[in-house]
């Protein structure tokens, strides 16, 4: 755990928040290495090192995934969000408050 990263004391929080912190700390990092592995497929000019970047980037797709969805079933504010804005149709930001 991003023992560095946390803003309060470990020992102040609950153990809720601090699975909450581990969850959107890893579904960081799955977005960034989302982001490396777009980002280097798209400046390769090897067609089988692109596929192997793709192939990876689809994987931390399915991870960071699986962590929203953790997220999601632990955190009843942020699911109820998530249900306002996914899987919408017409503009993101008309739905907002």
């Amino acid at each position: 755990m991003a023992h560095d990263s946390l803003h309060a004391p470990r020992e102040r929080l609950s153990d809720a928040t601090v699975a909450s912190h581990q969850a959107i700390t890893s579904l960081m990092e799955e977005l960034e290495a989302i982001d490396w592995y777009r980002q280097r497929a798209d400046d390769c000019e090897d067609e089988a090192l692109r596929a192997v970047l793709i192939h990876n980037m689809r994987d931390e797709m399915e991870h960071a995934a699986m962590l929203l969805e953790w997220i999601r079933r632990s955190d009843e504010h942020f699911a109820a969000q998530l249900d306002k804005f996914l899987h919408l149709d017409g503009p993101i930001a008309a739905t907002g408050d």
